[in-house]
C-alpha cells in the first residue's frame, strides 16, 4: 500500500490489504471499498528527419544524460494526439502533427503504459526545451545510450511496421 493510501476516500477508515481479485489491494474494513489504480499514460513520438529520428538527451532524474524519444506524461481530460504534439515542442521546439499509432506499450509491475506516435514535422526550431539537455536526429543504426530500453523495441517495430 501507497504512503498516501492509508485511509479510505470514503469514510476515512484506515485501509487494509486483502487479496482481491488474486491481488492485494488497499480495501476499507468498514465500508467495504476497494482502491482500485488506473494506470498512467504517457506518450512518446517518432519524429523521422533525412532516414534519422528525433531524440532527446534527458534533463530530468529518471535517466538523466542518456536519450530518449521526446514525450512525456498526458495530462487528465487532455486528448492524447495533442499531449503528444505539446510534450515534442516543449522539449525539441519543433512543431509536429501525430499521425500513425505505432502501439501501446506495457511492462509488469509498472504503472505507467506508452501510447507511441508516428509524427511529421509541421514547423519550429529545434532546440533543447527544459527538460532537455541537447536535441539532435539520430540513424536507427547509430542510437546513443538509452535512458529507456523500450525505445528500441518501440523504433524496431515502427522501422519493421
Amino acid at each position: 500500500m501507497d504512503q498516501e493510501d492509508k485511509f479510505c476516500p470514503s469514510c476515512a477508515a484506515a485501509l487494509e490489504t486483502k487479496d482481491v481479485f488474486g491481488q492485494d489491494r488497499p480495501v476499507c474494513p468498514d465500508c467495504g471499498r476497494v482502491m482500485f489504480y488506473d494506470p498512467k499514460v504517457a506518450v512518446i513520438c517518432i519524429v523521422p528527419r533525412d532516414g534519422k529520428v528525433l531524440m532527446i538527451r534527458r534533463a530530468t532524474e529518471l535517466g538523466y544524460g542518456q536519450w530518449g524519444l521526446p514525450g512525456g506524461y498526458v495530462d487528465r481530460g487532455e486528448v492524447v494526439e495533442l499531449a503528444a504534439a505539446r510534450e515534442v515542442l516543449e522539449e525539441t521546439g519543433l512543431k509536429v502533427e501525430p499521425g500513425d499509432l505505432i502501439g501501446l506499450f506495457s511492462e509488469p509491475g509498472n504503472p505507467v503504459m506508452v501510447a507511441v506516435y508516428v509524427a511529421q514535422e509541421t514547423g519550429g526550431t529545434l532546440a533543447a526545451g527544459p527538460e532537455a539537455l541537447e536535441v539532435g536526429f539520430f540513424d536507427l543504426d547509430r542510437l546513443p545510450d538509452l535512458a529507456f530500453p523500450r525505445d528500441r523495441e518501440v523504433l524496431a517495430k515502427w522501422k519493421d511496421g
